[in-house]
């Protein structure tokens, strides 16, 4: 395998310009929308020899595993993934790469400095509009293939290599997964968003739950416009929707206290948290009126492998108490609304795909790199926890990305050659290693 690595580590550097260039040129398909992204990556995966299929599906119609979101949330109507394999199933360790081609709604261009379509490189930086979510994660993978074929190898066991729609509950991963999809390993290739770059691998995902809580009020005994003069005689729900936010302060204090995680004790000294981000009142109407209703609205983090279940029967319960002692809570409990939930997963540093890939890293980058804990409700967890298969992820370093509301965003370009580098090595380093003429002889 030395041998291969340092043939990779040359092919990838004779070929950075076209390295880089395929980036840029999904970049430039971004601005024709996801279906031209898709039919780009489609049209390299098979003239680099991969079998591609185009599969379609309906994200509401995809089963949920410890995961759910509202109808609204998820995505309206047929998707595409494209699904492109590599090297003979059976033959070796089979491995699944996914990254997702769709971004942000295209908006806000005219606040850009750089052309979000031209993948315009600027010091050690290409920006473009999706380039750090994730263009680049299937970039690399695509690329990783390109450099194999160039020292004329291929992996022996199966590549699968897939382009899955995302955001907005798109859910393409999952989607495959329960059509049949499976691997002896699995990464996520995404640009990581920390700060570490190739750095870091995602093996640990906290779970995450979305809520909204409907506290009622009461109104004044009065027909006058102006109730200010009456407000002992009403029930202010925002008065009644502070006690709620006490009882989930409550519960969050004692969740902390009880619940520990080693990887997130260290990285920030707390392993779970509820967090109210959204007090909401109509204010429609005068400043002098008592409202009906107030809402609440937040989420709650908890670290594998906690069951997402039982954190939302504990906010239930804490919610039910408020009526034990207070008549009004008793005849108009608090209304909570799940908005969406997703379980956690993790990884451990010492399993055999982490090791590999550890391994890469660190003999592409000279850095030892970290698991970073703090990626909450990342997509690493779909494989773990849909179908058991493992999955860690690793991404060059970005920034400025469109979904935080900046501008201009941004892969650093070494951090990205560094990616397909490690992933090219990662692939022969799990799957094996066979020359590429000797398959293509075969299949003639």
């Amino acid at each position: 395998m030395t041998m291969h690595n340092e043939l990779i580590a040359q092919t990838v550097a004779t070929q950075r310009e076209s390295i880089i260039g395929f980036l840029r040129a999904l970049i430039a398909q971004t601005q024709h929308g996801e279906a031209a992204v898709q039919g780009a990556i489609a049209d390299a995966s098979a003239a680099l020899g991969c079998r591609v299929e185009r599969v379609k599906y309906d994200p509401q119609a995809v089963p949920m595993v410890e995961e759910f979101a509202s109808g609204e949330a998820i995505t309206a109507g047929l998707r595409e993934c494209v699904v492109a394999r590599l090297g003979t199933p059976g033959a070796g360790r089979s491995l699944l790469f996914f990254a997702h081609p769709d971004s942000e709604p295209v908006s806000r261009i005219d606040e850009w400095t750089h052309n979000p379509f031209k993948g315009e490189i600027s010091g050690q930086r290409i920006h473009g509009w999706g380039v750090a979510d994730d263009l680049a994660g299937v970039a690399v993978y695509t690329q990783a293939v390109a450099v194999l074929k160039a020292c004329g190898l291929q992996p022996k066991g199966e590549l699968i290599l897939v382009s899955t729609p995302s955001k907005r509950h798109a859910r393409g991963v999952s989607a495959l997964l329960h059509q049949g999809l499976t691997a002896d390993g699995a990464i996520y290739l995404h640009p990581a968003e920390s700060g570490l770059g190739m750095k870091e691998i995602k093996a640990f995902a906290s779970g995450q739950l979305e809520f909204r809580i409907r506290v009622q009020g009461a109104p004044p005994p009065t027909t006058e416009p102006l109730q200010t003069a009456f407000a002992h005689l009403a029930v202010n729900p925002v008065a009644k929707a502070f006690e709620v936010f006490q009882a989930l302060r409550q519960l969050d204090a004692q969740r902390g206290a009880r619940i520990h995680h080693p990887l997130l004790e260290q990285a920030v000294g707390r392993s779970t948290n509820i967090m109210v981000s959204m007090v909401n009142c109509d204010t429609a109407e005068s400043l002098a009126r008592v409202r009906q209703d107030c809402w609440l609205g937040g989420a709650i983090s908890f670290a594998p492998p906690e069951p997402m279940a039982q954190v939302m029967s504990e906010v239930e319960n804490a919610l039910s108490a408020l009526g034990q002692s207070d008549p009004w809570f008793r005849a108009h409990p608090p209304e909570l609304h799940w908005e969406s939930g997703v379980t956690g997963a993790e990884v451990d540093a010492a399993h055999p795909l982490y090791q590999t890939l550890a391994a890469a890293i660190e003999r592409v980058t000279g850095h030892k790199p970290q698991v970073n804990p703090m990626h909450t409700s990342s997509d690493i967890r779909n494989p773990m926890v849909q179908k058991n298969i493992p999955t860690v992820g690793l991404g060059p370093l970005c920034g400025d990305l469109s979904q935080n509301g900046r501008t201009d965003e941004w892969v650093d370009v070494e951090d990205y050659l560094a990616a397909v580098t490690v992933v090219a090595s990662t692939m022969l380093a799990w799957c094996g290693a066979e020359p590429h003429t000797a398959l293509e002889g075969a299949a003639a």
